[in-house]
């Protein structure tokens, strides 16, 4: 009877085991199919590291861009990182650097920007140095980028990405509750929904929304005053209404069945968003330990509460680009960017 009873709990605690495995990897996209599509032609292969995130300027013709080698620093190797601009009028889309003589470290990740007027934006830009998290604060004037001063406080635990409302307030993910050890593995792996979205109104940090799962990219949509953020843990998006004093109201889940990463408006408020298809393939490639990630690029066309259209507008295996995050279009222009490839791509859409 004994050997029978520890037969069974021992047969339970395997069916428990083989259930969790199950649900790490089935909800991660382990098992989906990759199958490539190309939407147009490849026109440029732009050698760049890490353009993890890009902000485009319709009205003043330019991108610009957040490159950092994160191979290089997880390697033991860290190089500066640096923001760039492209200038779109120019057919030769040749990156500039702004931030070659900036007198102080950078390791860019998500950035936003304000247009002022014409050729005058203020810039917000994460910063990841050691374990020191900021916001950085710049002005870009034409093509000339001027470091204004720098943001700092215990709200900011793992800032992802930022949207800036105007000059002073923005709001800002962070993927993790628990920046390292035990407890954010036990978030990546298990799904925790524990991260959270903070608004700064140019004095105070006030967390607005939480219980997100890997809160990621986010943006808004100034037209209809609606605020988009992305959990790819639990490849969602997730729709918020801004209210007054920039509290937000929960209206909506995206399902996009796909690790959803940095969020762009298209002209037509449709949603343009770099995915990682496989979020167990990209953790691999992000340690070292494959050598590509697929990419995937979608489009979500977002209607109102529980009304949308979500396309897959380019997939890849990896071969071509790894670990897509961002994709913002310009005409029939597609600029992909990627979290630590050294490389990223212009397409030009059929």
């Amino acid at each position: 009877m004994i050997k029978k009873t520890i037969l069974i709990i021992f047969a339970l605690i395997l069916l428990v085991l083989g259930g969790y495995i199950y649900y790490i990897y089935s909800s991660t996209g382990y098992f989906r199919e990759i199958t490539n599509r190309l939407p147009g032609e490849v026109i440029r292969s732009i050698d760049l590291p890490g353009v993890e995130d890009m902000q485009i300027s319709r009205i003043d013709s330019f991108l610009l861009l957040s490159s950092d080698d994160r191979a290089a620093h997880r390697d033991g190797h860290p190089v500066q990182g640096h923001l760039y601009l492209i200038d779109l009028t120019d057919p030769t889309l040749t990156p500039r650097c702004l931030t070659a003589d900036l007198d102080m470290p950078l390791h860019p990740h998500g950035i936003s920007m304000f247009r002022r007027k014409a050729n005058n934006y203020r810039v917000f830009v994460i910063n990841h140095v050691d374990d020191v998290e900021s916001i950085e604060i710049f002005d870009l004037l034409n093509d000339t980028l001027t470091y204004q001063y720098t943001l700092h406080d215990e709200a900011l635990i793992h800032p992802n990405d930022l949207v800036a409302l105007d000059v002073e307030h923005f709001y800002f993910t962070n993927d993790h509750r628990y920046p390292k050890g035990w407890r954010r593995l036990a978030e990546d792996y298990l799904g925790l929904a524990l991260s959270n979205l903070v608004y700064f109104d140019g004095n105070t940090w006030q967390e607005v929304a939480s219980d997100i799962a890997y809160a990621n990219g986010i943006n808004r949509d100034p037209e209809r005053n609606l605020l988009f953020v992305a959990s790819p843990r639990d490849f969602r998006v997730k729709v918020y209404q801004i209210e007054p004093k920039g509290q937000l109201n929960w209206i909506d889940d995206i399902n996009c069945h796909t690790g959803v990463d940095n969020i762009e408006l298209g002209p037509d408020g449709k949603l343009w968003i770099g995915c990682h298809p496989s979020l167990l393939t990209f953790a691999a490639y992000a340690k070292g330990k494959k050598e590509i990630s697929p990419s995937e690029v979608i489009t979500i066309d977002y209607r109102g509460e529980g009304d949308y259209t979500v396309e897959t507008v380019f997939m890849d295996d990896g071969h071509l680009m790894s670990a897509s995050t961002v994709a913002p279009v310009l005409g029939d222009l597609l600029f992909i960017g990627n979290v630590m490839d050294d490389h990223f791509l212009v397409l030009k859409q059929r």
